[in-house]
Order: structure tokens, then C-alpha cells, then sequence
């Protein structure tokens, strides 16, 4: 994550990094709640509620606890645990308040760092919901997404924007290999849509799939949740920046950009592929150019941008379109066409059109052999998700099993899960 060149401490910095906490906060509940809970059928839309709320929750409570110094510690350097964890020096956000934390943000309290890094660390496992809804249970959910954040999004965390990480370009002068990941390409989109792809697969289709439909019971609600998406998004990306700068200022510009170039590149092509040009289209072209652009955000020009948007239109709209079908895998609401072919796309284009006079954290990651460092980074990201993911699913259904049960599923997760329904139909 990046560092900013800002006097410490300053007021006006810390003011925008807490407004952007909020606005990532606000990415997850209400946002990704309603573009999911839109998406699936009217029996299953309070179970997406649920499960947003609870991740978010328990996301926090989980950083607060041990996760922030599990990322962003120090004290286990050097060690084998240090390899893969960062340090326990912070447990219980032990050290933390309003001075800040040279290594990571001077400009910014530790404590703004720490609450702003919690949002990413709650919703990165919510998006991975989309890939299993309506049939992957509350219980199994929240069990899965408990380890898969100590065990995938910890390790990733730490490797690309630990101090003591293998991968920080910024934070680790000694890195061998340096990758850049403004505000979660890799961290965010990558561990979570890989993940999602192979657990859909896991878990297996919801009854029916293929051979009726399972249309979204409320386009509304998911243009509404496009719409917070997008505004939140401006948190997570410009935020990033870790203060309110020329790197925000162009953080937040890019982001317009590749979200407004995929809108309109997916609609184009699905007009050619399909005759017409759906709502869920500009929505899903909205989120998966959001998504392209912000492992690149702060690091690319307003042209760069563009590209990485005309991108993530058309390539991930043949992931969800072409490519999803023919291998027939149920991913319900498109978290892996979206996510990780969206931010495996996003990663590799920040390698190669990393801008120097943009940024100038850009020229010393190039000199330090950002191609190989970047590759080497999304590799093991990809490894490391498929492996924990497999691992964390076959002991969730060994234990308390990953889906309901066949007349919960009919029935509806928000009844079957909840004893809740979403709309009264009486």
C-alpha cells in the first residue's frame, strides 16, 4: 500500500482516510448487500443481508483482536512464523492511537491505518459469497470465511504490504521481489475471486442450475447497490493514497475512468454478442472495471486507465458470458468473472503501465524488476487461494457441511437459514 510524502501528522489526512473507512464500510453494507441481494431470487435475499452484516462484523472484530498484527506487525521477522505473519505486537490494536506509524503511513494516526485496513479485511471474504449464494449455508459461511481470513487474506496481506512482507514495494526496502498493489488488485480481488471460482466448484451447482431459469428477482436494487459500490469505491481506491494528495486526486480520477470505460465496453459487447444490452451488463461493467482499476489506481495515467477499463469490459464479460458456460461451473453472481479475472487483469496491466511521472514510488518498483516481482506475486496469490481454499472447504464439510439441505435450499436460505422472509407475500 502506498506510503504518501506528506509532514506528520496532519489533520486534513487523517479526516479523509476516516471518511474513506466509512465509505468502504459503506461498500459492504448496504452496497455489495444490495448488487448481491438483487441479483439472487426473492427466497434467498435476506440470507446475502445476513451474511454481508455478520462478515462485516465479524471482519472487525477479527482485526481488532489479532488480524491487524498478523498483517501489519513487525515483531515476527525473521522468524518461520514471520515468513508467513507479520507480528503479535499489536494484538487487541495494542500500540495503536494517534501517532502514527512511519512504515506505513507517517502522515495518518496508526490508528486511522489500522480501522481504514479493517474494511478490506471484512469485506474481502463477502465478495466470495456471490460465487456460492443460494445454496452454501449461513453457518458455513461464516466458519469458511473465519479461517479462509486467517489463512489466505492474512499471509497475502502481509507478503504484498507488510513491512516485513516478501512482495511490499513500498514498506520493505529488502523485498526480494517487489510487487505493487495500490489498494487490493492482488490483496482484495485476486485472493477472493480465485477462491470463490473453486469453492462454487466445491460446493456444486444450486438445484436446477441449467435447467431452469434463475433470473435476479430485483434489477433495482442491484442498480442501487452499483450505485454505493461505485461511491465507496472512491474509499477504497482514493483513500488508498493514505492521505488527501495529488496521488488521492489521481487515484480518485482513474477510478471514473476504467469504471466508466468498462460500463459502456461491456454494454457494446454484449450488444454484439447477445442483440441487446442488459441493466446487469452496466452494472457488472461498472463493478468489474472498479475492480480492474484498483490495483492500479494510484500508479497509471487517466490513458492507462482507460485501457485497463476497455479491459475489464470485454475480457471479463467473456469470462461470465463464454467462458462460464462452457465449463459449467455455478458461479452464481460472477465473483470470479468479475474479481479474479478482473483483478488478475488489473495486476498484470499495473506491471506493465506503471507510470513513474504519475507516482514517483513507480520508478524505484521498475528498477527493482516490477514485471518479475508482480508475476511472482500473482502466482503465489493464485496458489496460496486454491490450496487454503480446498483445505478450509473440506474441513467446513466435514464438520458442519457446506450446503443446506435440499428442502432448505427449495424452500429458500432466508426461511431455511433465518426463519425470515425478505418480502411479505401475504
Amino acid at each position: 500500500m502506498l506510503i504518501s510524502a506528506t509532514p506528520p501528522p496532519s489533520t486534513g489526512d487523517n479526516v479523509w482516510v476516516l471518511v474513506s473507512t466509512a465509505l468502504v464500510l459503506m461498500m459492504c453494507i448496504p452496497g455489495l448487500f444490495l448488487f448481491y441481494g438483487g441479483l439472487v431470487r426473492s427466497k434467498n435475499v435476506l440470507s446475502i443481508a445476513a451474511q454481508c452484516l455478520a462478515l462485516t462484523a465479524m471482519g472487525v472484530l477479527m482485526w481488532w483482536g489479532f488480524g491487524y498484527s498478523l498483517v501489519f506487525g513487525k515483531s515476527y521477522a525473521g522468524s518461520l512464523v514471520g515468513h508467513i505473519f507479520g507480528g503479535g505486537e499489536h494484538f487487541g490494536f495494542a500500540g495503536l492511537g494517534f501517532t502514527p506509524d512511519a512504515a506505513y503511513a507517517p502522515g495518518i494516526s496508526s490508528g486511522t491505518f489500522a480501522l481504514f485496513q479493517a474494511m478490506f479485511a471484512a469485506i474481502t471474504p463477502a465478495l466470495i459469497i456471490g460465487a456460492v449464494a443460494e445454496r452454501m449455508k449461513f453457518s458455513a459461511v461464516m466458519l469458511f470465511s473465519f479461517l479462509w481470513t486467517i489463512f489466505v487474506y492474512y499471509p497475502v496481506a502481509h507478503a504484498v504490504w507488510g513491512a516485513t512482507g516478501h512482495f511490499s514495494g513500498i514498506a520493505n526496502a529488502d523485498a526480494a521481489f517487489k510487487a505493487a498493489d495500490f489498494a487490493g488488485g492482488i490483496v482484495v480481488h485476486m485472493t477472493s475471486g480465485w477462491s470463490a471460482l473453486l469453492l462454487c466448484i466445491l460446493v456444486g451447482p444450486r438445484a436446477g442450475f441449467g435447467k431452469r431459469p434463475m433470473p435476479p428477482h430485483s434489477m433495482v436494487l442491484c442498480v442501487i447497490g452499483t450505485g454505493l459500490l461505485w461511491a465507496g469505491w472512491y474509499g477504497f481506491n482514493a483513500g488508498s493514497a493514505l492521505a488527501a494528495d495529488g496521488i488521492a486526486l489521481q487515484a480518485f480520477m482513474t477510478t471514473t475512468l476504467g469504471a466508466a470505460t468498462a460500463t459502456l465496453a461491456w454494454a457494446v459487447v454484449e450488444k454484439l454478442h447477445r442483440g441487446k444490452i442488459s441493466v446487469l451488463g452496466l452494472c457488472s461493467g461498472a463493478i468489474a472495471g472498479l475492480a480492474t482499476v484498483t490495483n492500479a489506481a494510484g500508479f497509471v495515467s487517466g490513458s492507462s486507465a482507460v485501457l485497463i477499463g476497455l479491459l475489464a469490459g470485454t475480457i471479463s464479460y467473456w469470462a461470465c458470458s463464454v467462458l462460464k458456460p462452457k465449463f459449467g461451473y455455478d458461479d452464481a453472481l460472477d465473483t470470479f468473472g468479475v474479481h479474479g479475472i478482473g483483478g488478475t487483469i488489473g495486476a498484470l496491466a499495473t506491471a506493465l503501465l506503471m507510470n513513474a511521472q504519475v507516482n514517483p514510488t513507480g520508478g524505484a518498483l521498475i528498477s527493482k524488476g516490477l514485471l518479475k516481482g508482480q508475476l511472482t506475486a500473482m502466482l503465489l496469490c493464485i496458489a496460496v487461494s486454491l490450496i487454503m481454499t480446498w483445505i478450509i472447504a473440506k474441513i467446513v464439510a466435514a464438520t458442519i457441511g457446506l450446503r443446506a439441505t435440499e428442502e432448505g435450499e427449495a424452500q429458500g436460505l432466508d426461511i431455511s437459514d433465518h426463519g425470515e422472509e425478505g418480502y411479505n407475500h401475504h
